[in-house]
């Protein structure tokens, strides 16, 4: 089989493409990467130098002739678009490379593959396109849509458009929608790895609110499981669900950081609140279990523990993607907030 994989120099996409080309050795996938701030080539560079099975390409998933030359491959099996603008905060600064990226890009993309005839494409969406919950109950894949950031209504436009595009054109189409992720290479804006970096430093932690907000938590291989699953064996038209069956409130998740690296929680600092935070997010898999055959294979502690150590064990690759306009974004983010 031959991929391409867009945005595969991100989080999700740097441990989706290591994973199945660890366990396909008949696979080929190409790597399409505009390279913005939370993409990192370098994260994928053993592969270009050392891996014939892969390429990169640096591109624009807007880019229509580019993305047109691609599909036109002959080869060409599949396309599993992670390429997305997908920090909330960011979002909320500055909606407009949302709606450029997350809604035109993915309709290029979709509009593209419809030309060449692909014969599978996986569009990669977040719960948050479902909203919040309240204290009880999970999402579904029947949940009606309802985001309420800028970036989760640009995730919940592209998967409309991915609906239109199976229902107008018959375009075998999959959705895969997940909980928060973690694990190795997550760029350092997120909870898990800010908290990890500040905590290390002996410097305030910044937590919004009162801490109580909740999210389902998947560790990052659970997750491309689950695409890898959507890919091989999803029905075309459906969304699926996945989660790590790993409810935690934010204070808690904190607090668990500084309980491994034995560091004190008074360093913990409440700020104002997100606006138009959502107050919980929890997943029901069960479709996904049913259909796919998928379940979570780690518990959120232990998890935890081999993201810690995959930062311990590679400081380097933390200095390097804590660039200049990095550290102005969150030095900006945390002065609105205190």
């Amino acid at each position: 089989m031959k991929i391409l994989v867009t945005g595969g120099c991100g989080f999700i996409g740097t441990n989706f493409i290591r994973m199945m080309l660890r366990k396909h050795p008949d696979w080929q996938i190409v790597n399409l990467d505009k390279l913005t701030y939370a993409g990192n080539r370098l994260n994928l560079l053993d592969l270009e130098q050392d891996e014939p099975r892969y390429s990169f390409v640096q591109g624009d998933i807007c880019d229509r002739e580019l993305c047109m030359e691609i599909m036109a491959d002959p080869h060409l099996d599949a396309v599993v678009n992670f390429a997305a603008e997908s920090h909330v905060d960011r979002s909320i600064n500055d909606p407009s490379p949302f709606v450029t990226t997350n809604i035109q890009g993915a309709q290029n993309l979709m509009e593209c593959a419809r030309q060449n005839g692909i014969s599978r494409f996986v569009h990669v969406s977040t719960d948050e396109v479902y909203g919040t919950l309240g204290p009880e109950g999970k999402f579904t894949e029947c949940t009606p849509l309802a985001p309420n950031s800028p970036y989760s209504a640009s995730k919940a436009s592209a998967d409309m458009m991915a609906r239109a595009y199976f229902e107008t054109y018959g375009m075998p189409m999959v959705v895969t929608r997940c909980s928060n992720n973690y694990g190795p290479y997550q760029f350092p804006e997120k909870l898990i790895p800010l908290i990890y970096l500040r905590a290390k430093a002996d410097q305030p932690l910044p937590v919004y609110g009162d801490g109580m907000n909740v999210r389902d938590w998947i560790w990052v291989e659970d997750h491309c499981l689950g695409v890898e699953l959507s890919l091989l064996k999803g029905r075309d038209g459906q969304a699926y669900n996945f989660g790590g069956d790993a409810e935690e409130t934010n204070l808690d998740v904190v607090r668990t950081i500084l309980s491994i690296l034995g560091k004190p929680e008074s360093l913990i600092t409440f700020v104002k609140d997100r606006p138009g935070h959502d107050l919980r997010y929890a997943m029901d898999f069960k479709l996904a279990a049913e259909e796919l055959g998928f379940a979570p294979t780690i518990g959120f502690r232990d998890g935890l523990v081999k993201t810690i150590e995959w930062y311990e064990n590679h400081a380097d690759w933390l200095d390097q993607v804590q660039s200049g306009a990095y550290r102005n974004f969150m030095n900006q983010w945390y002065e609105d907030r205190t």
